[in-house]
């Protein structure tokens, strides 16, 4: 990393720049608040990967711009689409309780957040991370190994935390005070309520978003597309968010929509060369069958697709296929409860 230090020395009529790591959730808009009160302009960058869960309400995203857009700052966001499906099959320090790679995730942010940081001038990078809050990545030996392998050593900045922790070059340079920083440490989030109540942030948010790789379920979908696809793409990592999952062959899966809003999304995200089933004049899901598929394995798909809809489970009915442009029809049974259940992810 180039001496920030010596390129950016204070002057008594400058103003010190920093990037805040804005989840949209309260510990780092409590970071952000506490360091613009020391008269530092912010510029906040929220990270997107294919994996954050965006069923919060309106949308992370937008609770992201909301938190900006009150605390009165810049907002850039930065996707971090292929390279981070990358990241998830082999990740150096490895996996948490589920497929989430913490401390992997954390250094390719840093990574780019510091990319940022030397564009626009900045100084130094804040987040709202609390010492002990997550086992993996915000505890005192990974948060250096993360700053080391990012190459922002002593650039980060903690304020909720900061008291606990070394000194940091923004202290050191007496751009920030740290007196004016806290000492927060562990889960409980009952300091950071109060301090919101203190800084006048009535509407408490929640924790940001979340990571669908530390959800059991959606983790045991991913290990099992890249067993059977080492190289998937954004389409496929996106199916994995909906419905239910059955794995027919090692090269050929089905997902059935589990509602109205699944089916019509199930619709958006299929590609030409797939197959769309759904029973002809009953209620029930749409399902997605992708991949190498014999006449065998689209007769299971269409017995799984009886299944989860309303057509009587004591005689035949008619199966719509649609694929590659055609239209045809496929006469299919329900499938028993106990073999349905040795394809299901």
């Amino acid at each position: 990393m180039k001496d920030v230090g010596k390129s950016i020395k204070r002057k008594e009529d400058s103003k010190i720049k920093a990037i805040v790591m804005l989840s949209g959730g309260l510990d780092s808009t409590l970071a952000a608040k506490l360091i613009l009160q020391q008269g530092i302009e912010l510029i906040a960058v929220a990270f997107k990967t294919p994996f954050c869960d965006f069923d919060c309400g309106k949308g992370c995203t937008y609770r992201v711009r909301d938190v900006a857009d009150n605390l009165g700052i810049e907002l850039r966001t930065i996707i971090l689409g292929d390279e981070y499906i990358e990241l998830i099959k082999n990740p150096k320090y490895g996996y948490g309780s589920g497929m989430n790679p913490c401390i992997d995730c954390r250094i390719m942010m840093f990574r780019r957040a510091k990319e940022l940081m030397e564009k626009i001038g900045a100084s130094f990078i804040v987040t709202g991370e609390v010492l002990g809050q997550r086992p993996m990545s915000q505890n005192a030996k990974a948060m250096k190994i993360i700053e080391r392998e990012a190459g922002v050593e002593g650039y980060v900045l903690r304020p909720l935390s900061a008291k606990l922790l070394e000194l940091t070059i923004p202290e050191k340079m007496g751009w920030v005070n740290r007196e004016a920083l806290l000492a927060i440490r562990g889960r409980s989030r009952k300091a950071q309520i109060e301090l919101a109540h203190k800084l006048g942030i009535n509407e408490v948010p929640n924790p940001a978003g979340g990571c669908l790789l530390t959800d059991p379920a959606f983790s045991k979908r991913l290990k099992d597309l890249l067993q059977y696809n080492p190289n998937p793409t954004l389409n496929d990592i996106e199916l994995l968010k909906l419905g239910r999952h059955f794995r027919l062959s090692s090269k050929a899966k089905l997902i059935v929509g589990r509602n109205k809003v699944e089916n019509q999304k199930l619709l958006l995200l299929h590609s030409p060369s797939d197959f769309i089933l759904e029973v002809e004049g009953f209620m029930g899901p749409i399902s997605l069958l992708r991949g190498i598929v014999d006449n065998d394995l689209l007769n299971l798909a269409a017995s799984i697709t009886v299944r989860y809809s309303d057509a009587p489970k004591d005689r035949s009915v008619m199966v719509n296929v649609k694929s590659e442009g055609k239209n045809w029809k496929l006469l299919a049974n329900i499938i028993d409860e106990d073999k349905i259940k040795t394809y299901r992810i």
